[in-house]
């Protein structure tokens, strides 16, 4: 099963970027398509977003 995640701080918001683990990112907006992203460019972009703080 498919299971797309957004960030908790905008739960409230429908416009936000969804994760869906080893399969990409997606615009909650337009939930029919997404961006393929594997677990290494994931992880790769996650750390460099918590360098950049």
């Amino acid at each position: 099963m498919l299971t797309w995640r957004k960030s908790s701080y905008s739960q409230a918001s429908s416009d936000c970027v969804e994760v869906g683990r080893g399969i990409g990112i997606r615009d909650s907006k337009a939930p029919t398509t997404h961006l393929p992203l594997s677990d290494k460019a994931w992880s790769a972009f996650l750390t460099e977003v918590k360098a950049s703080r």
